[in-house]
């Protein structure tokens, strides 16, 4: 269920039915726009949770980004911030890049995506990043982070 019905007089209906809901954000947006999948069970592609990784204002790697000419630097988690965590209908980049640059989903408090941006998916199983450089995704990866997931995700 979309995340905006949540209320305690629905969860007191689903609790009093024995019935659990998974509040998720975008359904209803989702459905709106007509994008209703049409997968048999088996079909069903599984859909990883994204967050949208974007530089804390200030951070130092912003001007070597800016700078032209020069290969960009290797991220450092510790200059991101998250401006975005939810479930999004696809975990395809470019598309998820569209999403973010044309109409934001509910809950994006960040800026247009751009260069520089990291695109986290994940699930029970762990985390896979890509970062935005200026022709396309990388994959990019962040030793420790693992160890350290639930205090570097709670800023």
């Amino acid at each position: 269920m979309d995340a905006m019905f949540q209320n305690d007089e629905l969860e007191r209906w689903l609790t009093r039915n024995q019935l659990k809901a998974q509040w998720t954000n975008g359904v209803y947006e989702r459905i709106a726009d007509g994008n209703v999948p049409t997968y048999s069970d088996e079909a069903m592609p599984v859909l990883k949770s994204c967050r949208i990784w974007q530089l804390k204002p200030g951070a130092a790697a912003w001007k070597d980004i800016v700078t032209f000419g020069r290969p960009l630097p290797k991220p450092k988690i510790e200059d991101y911030t998250v401006v975005y965590d939810g479930q999004l209908d696809t975990n395809d980049l470019e598309a998820i890049y569209d999403k973010f640059t044309e109409r934001r989903p509910p809950g994006f408090s960040g800026r247009p995506m751009s260069v520089s941006d990291l695109v986290e998916l994940y699930d029970g199983g762990g985390s896979d990043f890509y970062y935005l450089d200026r022709t396309c995704f990388r994959p990019v990866e962040f030793p420790g982070l693992e160890q350290d997931f639930g205090m570097k995700m709670t800023l």
